[in-house]
């Protein structure tokens, strides 16, 4: 398994601290209980931060065109029609994936297109499975049109552990579903805006996998 580009880094300075501390307590109390207990604890969160920024090589196995495929690793939180005020302005359809700390936080483009907006806002850092965290918290907003002229909205939520974003999207660049659109660091959101009367495929609380199930289907025209 691969490791993220946006991890190592943290995984290179985490392995150095813990390893200092590790071998400084040996020469100081010696193979006690509190060396084993220290070292047990020190490896079991570097591994659970190696998980974390673990990057599996993936391709979408099927025609892609005209679907939707899940931006990222998750569970299904809201299905619902809601009022986009903030980029797109219209009544759309939203499919949101919540990621726990033990998901993969890469994050692929939903569908085939030509990237027409990105933007970050600043935020609050609340739990990311809530509904007020599409707005209020920390994000990073993308938007694709895909080739029939439909745009669809990506938006990359901070949780309450996470404090970074990372999008490589950029204006004017054509993007595909197999592509890694961004990052975000610990737990966290991905919402999707589609138009309304969308087809959707996926249900509440189903665990889906990013850039390999599909979450809906596009009709051929713009909401």
């Amino acid at each position: 398994m691969k490791v993220h580009k946006e991890g190592t880094g943290l995984l290179l300075t985490l392995f150095t601290i813990f390893f200092i501390v590790d071998v400084a307590l040996y020469y100081t109390v010696g193979k006690g209980g509190w060396f084993y207990a220290i070292t047990f604890v020190t490896t079991v969160l570097f591994l659970l931060v190696l998980n974390f920024f673990r990057s599996p090589f993936r391709r979408f196995p099927y025609d892609s065109e005209g679907l939707v495929i899940a931006p990222a690793d998750g569970t299904i939180v809201a299905i619902e029609e809601v009022m986009e005020n903030e980029i797109l302005h219209k009544k759309c359809l939203q499919i949101s994936i919540f990621m726990s700390i033990f998901n993969v936080h890469a994050n692929w483009f939903p569908v085939n297109g030509t990237v027409k907006h990105v933007s970050h806002q600043n935020g609050r850092f609340m739990a990311a499975y809530l509904p007020k965290s599409s707005t209020e918290n920390e994000r990073s907003a993308v938007v694709i049109t895909t080739k029939y002229g439909v745009d669809v909205l990506a938006r990359q939520i901070a949780g309450a552990m996470a404090r970074r974003i990372v999008t490589y999207a950029k204006v004017g660049e054509k993007c595909h579903v197999d592509e890694q659109m961004g990052f975000i660091k610990f737990g966290s959101r991905v919402d999707v805006y589609l138009p309304v009367g969308t087809e959707v495929l996926v249900e509440m609380d189903q665990k889906v996998t990013g850039n390999q199930t599909p979450i809906a289907r596009l009709g051929k025209c713009s909401c």
